[in-house]
């Protein structure tokens, strides 16, 4: 008897004492590291804003290695066949291919973990019941979207055209059947740099590259918590609409709006306040004295209202009227250097943009501001090469630099131009 009362008492603390667990070094790993809480059937699991603890790089990938994966089942989802008309199969097609390719870059791999992990998210209660939907929810936040590609700045950059290609089949395929069968059920990931808050109250599953793949503990985490029906109806995204010709239809927002916080609706505009353009012969461009009444969001208002249908359209502002050129004068240095606020679109490029001198105007990403021209520093003389080496030289080649010959520094300035499109994904922290 006595050894049987000693037995039961010792065998649960065996299992605390040897079972794995997270070190916490530090305040701030303290408060990621909270006990898992096993949501009840009946009650429907919060989905918590995308909030990462502040570590640097080393302490976040060891304290991510330090959770233990799950050693519970990881069946693969079922297969998802969507329906609905043309026009909502199209738009829900290119939302999934931008989740993909904003998420993961072009890998086919990583894309099809972030594929399904939506189709996951749009089958459970707990997200919105349409691809578009779950790819953007919150996407009106400038900080907490589900999927942070949705709202912070990263969509004024463009795929490549044969990487958009791919990420289109690629959303495709997990549309009609496909299925990513390592990451299961899983509804949240991360890479393994950054550590949301959530991170230990899930169950980690799986591990694709550098991207760690959690799904709710108990009943929610399991297959039949994912059994809602798909409502069919994709809503039109404006954001989506420079890259998606599915969600360019009337009375979607302008894309450069789409990008900025408290945006002011052009509309609201009058007919007064549209400059005339800067030249007779270019009906296009147009340099403004901006008016600080405005504020600085009313600034790209004013710039869509005068650009009105224009397919190409530069507009350029100053908050100091005097820096303003004269009408029919060249652009200086100095005042570029001193614009305020630009606006370029060019339709042919697929291409929308609003910038402002962040010097100026503070604004909430890095992404809205112009890139400020570096100082130019002259460069040292060159020595006058001898006769001999001057008649040596190829006739017709004097732009070529050989050597010994010093070039001069390149000097940028902030007017706005369409970003060529990167062929990989930008390489920052991504978290769901």
């Amino acid at each position: 008897m006595a050894l049987t009362a000693l037995a039961v008492i010792l065998a649960p603390l065996l299992i605390v004492l040897t079972m794995p667990r997270v070190v916490v070094a530090d305040a701030e790993l303290a408060k990621i590291s909270r006990p898992k809480r096993v949501v009840p059937k009946a009650e429907l699991p919060q989905v918590e804003p995308v909030e990462l603890a502040a570590l640097p790089m080393d302490k976040a990938r060891e304290f991510n290695a330090a959770i233990p994966f799950s050693t519970a089942p990881n069946p693969a989802a079922r297969p998802f066949v969507i329906t609905g008309s043309p026009d909502d199969q199209a738009r829900a097609v290119d939302c999934l291919a931008a989740a993909t390719w904003y998420e993961a870059g072009d890998d086919a791999v990583g894309q099809r973990a972030v594929a399904q992990v939506i189709l996951n998210r749009m089958r459970h209660p707990a997200f919105p019941k349409t691809v578009c939907g779950v790819v953007f929810q919150g996407q009106e936040r400038r900080t907490g979207c589900q999927f942070t590609f949705t709202c912070d700045g990263a969509m004024t950059r463009a795929p490549s055209a044969a990487a958009w290609v791919r990420a289109r089949e690629i959303a495709r395929i997990a549309l009609n059947g496909g299925v990513e069968r390592k990451v299961g059920h899983s509804t949240h990931y991360h890479t393994d740099w950054v550590v949301p808050y959530w991170s230990a109250s899930l169950d980690k599953v799986a591990e694709i590259h550098t991207h760690l793949f959690f799904r709710w503990t108990g009943w929610w985490g399991t297959p039949p918590a994912f059994r809602r029906g798909y409502a069919g109806a994709e809503p039109v995204i404006a954001k989506m609409a420079w890259l998606s010709p599915a969600h360019a239809v009337a009375g979607a927002a302008d894309p450069a709006l789409a990008m900025i916080d408290g945006v002011v609706d052009p509309a609201s505009i009058p007919d007064a306040a549209i400059p005339k353009p800067a030249t007779s012969g270019d009906a296009n461009t147009f340099h403004v004295a901006l008016d600080r009444k405005l504020g600085e969001e009313g600034f790209a208002a004013l710039a869509i209202r005068t650009c009105g249908e224009r397919p190409y359209c530069k507009f350029l502002g100053w908050s100091d009227p005097r820096k303003v050129p004269p009408a029919g004068a060249a652009l200086t240095p100095a005042q570029l250097e001193s614009m305020s606020f630009s606006y370029l679109r060019d339709q042919a490029q697929g291409y929308g943009k609003a910038l402002w001198n962040c010097t100026e105007y503070k604004r909430p990403s890095p992404v809205q501001c112009m890139r400020r021209a570096p100082a130019a520093v002259a460069p040292p003389a060159p020595a006058e090469p001898s006769a001999a080496k001057r008649a040596a030289a190829p006739d017709g080649l004097a732009g070529v630099r050989r050597k010994g010959e010093v070039a001069p520094p390149m000097v940028s300035v902030p007017v706005p131009q369409p970003s060529p499109a990167p062929n990989s994904a930008p390489s920052r922290p991504r978290s769901n």
